[in-house]
């Protein structure tokens, strides 16, 4: 577990948080407790990591509310919901709509961490695949304009003449800027390069 990965337990039944707590803990996991959502969201910031055990039903803002506020605001955190024997059917729909698993009360403790370690992995890949998405990104970004306009034709599928007649420019030229546009992005083959292209959201045409 990284330094800046946390366990957040939102529940408003003190036990069932403090036994949760204290599970995680002897486990050497780093826990943050809130007895409610709306503590949670208070607290809420953009480099929050790790994972998110949610009770379903809670007064004033319930679990699925929570959730449902974070997806609207774009929030990644992997998210466990807890649920009592009733609540089953609010919680598959909450897996539904992206939550990771759900796990009933009383949860089996080997259970609940064999959970929690999916999350954090779920968390670790999203966070190294932003990572990765943002570098790319700054790589198009430090393209010439002239370079850029190539990438998004050989993106479309277009050959190197018909770039040369799109552009006005020599097929010479097109091989040059397209050789440079392959080595900025560190792409080793067209295939890469459009699969790079798309993944990070930059695709123009």
């Amino acid at each position: 577990m990284d330094a800046t990965e946390r366990i957040y337990v939102v529940d408003d039944d003190e036990p069932m948080r403090d036994s949760l707590v204290w599970l995680l803990e002897s486990k050497g996991l780093r826990v943050e407790a809130c007895a409610s959502a709306e503590t949670f969201l208070e607290r809420l910031h953009d480099d929050m990591h790790g994972c998110l055990v949610l009770d379903v039903r809670m007064p004033g803002m319930s679990g699925l509310e929570l959730f449902e506020r974070l997806s609207a605001r774009g929030v990644t955190l992997p998210v466990i919901f807890v649920t009592g024997h009733g609540d089953v059917p609010m919680a598959v729909s909450a897996v539904k709509k992206g939550a990771v698993d759900f796990i009933e009360k009383p949860f089996n403790d080997a259970e609940m961490l064999r959970l929690i370690e999916q999350c954090l992995e779920t968390d670790r890949k999203q966070r190294a695949s932003r990572r990765q998405h943002d570098a790319v990104r700054q790589r198009i970004a430090s393209l010439t304009e002239r370079e850029r306009e190539v990438m998004d034709l050989v993106v479309a599928g277009r050959l190197n003449k018909q770039i040369a007649n799109e552009l006005g420019i020599a097929m010479k030229t097109v091989e040059v800027h397209r050789a440079r546009v392959m080595d900025k992005l560190g792409a080793g083959s067209v295939a890469e390069l459009v699969q790079l292209v798309m993944e990070s959201g930059e695709r123009r045409r």
